[in-house]
C-alpha cells in the first residue's frame, strides 16, 4: 500500500521537475518568499508545537529554531541570483579556442528526512537549500514530535502543491518505503546507526546523499581558560534543549589543575540559568520519549554525581548533571549521550587530550577553551572533526557563512548558506569548442601527432 502511494508521489514530482518549472530564478525566488511568508504566519503555532513536543520555551524556540531559519532564508534570498549564475572556467593550452563553463543545475526530486530534536529548524533549513537549488522535495518529519510533524504538513500543504513539496508523515516503515524510491538526492539528519541504514539504501540505487549524524563531541578546557565565562558557555551549549543537540558538548576534557574550580562555576551557571530546582522550571526542556529517558537515567549510575542527578520520570525530565570519576569503559562513554548529562575526564598535557579524541571516531563538533595560540594550533591542526568553536559552543551552526557538516562517522556533506545550495546542486561542466580551426595532431592519422602531444603534455 505504502509503496504504491510513495511511487506515485515520486513520479508526480519527477514529472513536475521535468517540466522545467523549478529552474528559473524568478520561480525559485518566488517560492522562497512564499516560504518566508507562511513561516511568519505560522510562527505562533510553531512555538506552541515545540512547547508541546519538547517543552521548549518561547526564547529557546526562537533562538535555536525559528530565528536561525529566518536568517538562513534571508541570506539565501539575498544571494540566490549570484549562486545560480554559471561560472567561467579557465582553458588549458591544449584547449586553445574553446570556452569552459560550470553550470549549477538541480538534482531533481529530493528526499529530506528530518530528526526530532530540532524538528522545525532541521526540516526547514535543508528545505531552503533544496528549493533554492531548484529541486522538488519530499519531506519526512520525525514521528517522535507528532505535533510539529502535523504542523509542517499543514503549513507547507497550505501553500505548495504536493508535486512540488510534499510532507509525508509516519513511522520508520514510511521512511523505509521512501528510501526504496528512485529519488535523485537524499538528505538525512539523525543517528549514526540509522544513517548507516540510509546509506545502504542509497547505495543500492547509487543515489547521492548528505548525512548529518552525531557522535561524542568533546569540549576541552585548558588551564588558562577564563573559567567563569567558559562555564557559562558550556552550560549554554550542553543543556539547551535538555542536551538533545547533535553538536552539544558530549563530555569535558579538563586540565587537572582547574577541574574543581570549573565544576563550581558550572554549578553556579546551572543555577543562574535554570534556578535552584531545574525540574520545576517550566522552561526547562524534557526528554523526547520514555525510551530515551530510561537510557539516559541509566547513565546516572556511572562515575560519581558531581552536580544534579535528580529525575522526574512522570515529566521525562533529568536535572543538568555532571559526572566525575568517569572512565572510557563506562556505558556513558560508549555512545552519544544526547541528554543533560556531562561526564568529566581529566588530563595533564594537551597531547593527552588530543590522543584521547583521536583514538575514537571523528566527532561532529569540537570545542576548545584556551587563551594560548599554541594550544589552539595544536588541537585544530591535529584533530579531525566536522566543525566547532574556540572559546564558545554551538555558535558555529548559527552563521550562514560557515558550512556545517560531519566527517567520518559523524557524517558527510555540509550545508547552511551557500553550502546548502551547493549540497542540493550538481555542478555540470561544459566545454564549447571553436569551429574556426582544428588541431589535427590529436587524431590518430596525424604524422607528427605524438611529437606535438609530447610537447604539450609533458611532466
Amino acid at each position: 500500500m505504502y509503496n504504491d502511494t510513495m511511487a506515485n508521489l515520486i513520479q508526480k514530482q519527477k514529472h513536475f521537475y521535468r517540466s522545467g518549472a523549478t529552474r528559473p530564478y524568478e520561480f525559485r525566488l518566488r517560492q522562497l518568499k512564499k516560504l518566508r511568508d507562511v513561516l511568519v504566519a505560522y510562527e505562533k503555532q510553531v512555538i506552541e508545537a515545540l512547547k508541546k513536543d519538547l517543552n521548549k520555551s518561547e526564547f529557546e524556540a526562537y533562538s535555536t529554531e525559528i530565528g536561525i531559519v529566518y536568517e538562513e532564508l534571508s541570506f539565501t534570498i539575498k544571494h540566490l541570483r549570484s549562486w545560480m549564475a554559471p561560472r567561467k572556467a579557465k582553458t588549458a593550452l591544449t584547449h586553445f579556442g574553446s570556452k569552459g563553463r560550470i553550470i549549477p543545475e538541480p538534482y531533481g526530486t529530493t528526499l529530506i528526512i528530518a530528526p526530532w530534536n530540532y524538528p522545525f529548524q532541521l526540516a526547514v533549513s535543508p528545505l531552503i537549500g533544496a528549493l533554492a537549488a531548484g529541486n522538488t522535495v519530499v519531506m519526512k518529519p520525525s514521528e517522535l514530535t507528532p505535533t510539529m510533524s502535523a504542523l509542517l504538513s499543514e503549513m507547507l500543504g497550505s501553500v505548495y502543491e504536493e508535486e512540488y513539496i510534499a510532507v509525508v508523515e509516519g513511522g520508520p516503515e514510511v521512511s523505509q518505503e521512501l528510501l526504496a524510491q528512485p529519488v535523485d538526492y537524499i538528505f538525512f539528519t539523525g543517528s549514526v546507526n540509522v544513517g548507516k541504514i540510509v546509506m545502504q539504501a542509497a547505495a543500492k540505487q547509487l543515489i547521492p546523499l548528505t548525512l548529518e549524524l552525531g557522535g561524542k563531541s568533546p569540549c576541552i578546557v585548558h588551564a588558562d581558560a577564563p573559567l567563569k565565562l567558559t562555564a557559562q558557555r558550556i552550560v549554554f551549549g550542553k543543556f539547551t534543549n535538555a542536551g538533545q543537540t547533535c553538536i552539544a558538548p558530549d563530555y569535558l576534557l579538563v586540565h587537572r589543575s582547574v577541574k574543581t574550580e570549573l565544576i563550581a562555576y558550572i554549578q553556579e551557571s546551572i543555577k543562574e540559568f535554570y534556578g535552584p530546582d531545574p525540574l520545576s522550571n517550566p522552561s526547562y526542556g524534557r526528554i523526547v520519549s520514555e525510551k530515551h529517558f530510561q537510557r539516559l537515567a541509566s547513565f546516572l549510575q556511572n562515575g560519581t554525581v558531581a552536580s544534579g542527578g535528580k529525575t522526574a520520570p512522570d515529566h521525562l525530565t533529568i536535572e543538568p548533571t555532571m559526572l566525575d570519576q568517569v572512565t572510557w569503559d563506562m556505558p556513558v562513554m560508549q555512545e552519544e549521550i544526547f541528554g543533560p548529562i556531562l561526564p568529566i575526564i581529566e588530563y595533564d598535557r594537551i597531547q593527552e587530550a588530543i590522543d584521547m579524541i583521536n583514538d575514537r571516531p571523528k566527532p561532529l563538533a569540537l570545542y576548545l577553551f584556551t587563551r594560548e595560540p599554541e594550544i589552539e594550533e595544536a588541537v585544530v591542526g591535529s584533530v579531525s572533526y566536522g566543525g566547532g568553536c574556540i572559546n564558545d559552543t554551538l555558535m558555529h551552526i548559527a552563521t550562514p557563512y560557515l558550512p556545517f557538516g560531519g566527517v567520518g562517522e559523524s557524517g558527510m556533506g555540509a550545508y547552511h548558506g551557500q553550502g546548502s545550495f551547493d549540497t542540493f546542486t550538481h555542478y555540470k561542466s561544459v566545454l564549447k569548442q571553436t569551429n574556426m580551426f582544428d588541431f589535427t595532431f590529436r587524431y590518430p592519422s596525424s604524422k607528427n601527432g605524438l611529437k606535438y602531444l609530447r610537447k604539450l603534455l609533458k611532466p
